[in-house]
């Protein structure tokens, strides 16, 4: 059996901070172009908006997350550039959801069909859709309630599969449409298909970055 964590259980900061939520609300008006003005002045911090409008502000992750952030947007990448149907984007870049909150997936892959929809001017900003598959890392301060939420919000709004994946406790959650989210315990090699056909991912790294 599975053994659930909740907040409680997750490992002590260290060096890394929690994100700083600073609560906006519908009310006060932020528009897509002054939120894209916004991250754009401030490109040290990685900025989201939830659905209700607030900003979700986070500093930059450490050495470990940092490391382990690169090595699954090579991974996935690397296959991407393979198989040619989509392409891979990493924590830098925005998407408005649907029910329009901006995400940044730590690591997320979109069809080509879907971008040729796009024009040249969406393609520079936040691109206007829910990506395909994501993957979201949990560093040591993140909340993984808050982050199952953002999880949930993918799928609702159109991904086809999405990874959760925490280190702290070598566990990944994996998220499909019409399926309860399914919880693997120390899992290494992890399959992705038939969203992205072929693809394995190799945790080993994930769990030992080498450092």
């Amino acid at each position: 059996m599975n053994e659930l964590h909740s907040d409680s259980d997750r490992l002590p900061a260290a060096l890394e901070r929690g994100p700083l939520i600073l609560r906006a609300g519908p009310n006060v008006g932020i528009t897509n172009e002054q939120f894209f003005r916004l991250c754009l002045l401030n490109p040290d911090l990685r900025l989201e908006r939830t659905a209700k409008g607030d900003v979700i502000v986070t500093p930059p992750a450490g050495g470990k997350t940092g490391a382990r952030n690169s090595n699954l947007v090579m991974q996935v990448a690397a296959w991407a550039h393979a198989d040619g149907s989509g392409i891979t984007f990493d924590s830098s870049t925005g998407f408005e959801l649907p029910n329009g909150a901006l995400r940044s997936p730590d690591v997320a892959w979109v069809r080509r069909a879907r971008l040729a929809q796009l024009s040249g001017e969406q393609k520079e900003r936040f691109l206007p859709l829910c990506p395909d598959f994501v993957i979201e890392l949990l560093s040591p301060s993140d909340s993984l309630s808050l982050t199952q939420e953002k999880m949930d919000e993918y799928l609702a709004n159109g991904a086809q599969l999405g990874w959760l994946i925490d280190p702290g406790f070598r566990r990944v959650y994996r998220y499909r449409p019409g399926a309860a989210v399914e919880v693997l315990d120390n899992p290494t090699p992890l399959a992705a298909d038939p969203v992205l056909p072929g693809f394995v991912l190799d945790l080993t790294p994930i769990w030992e970055p080498g450092f």
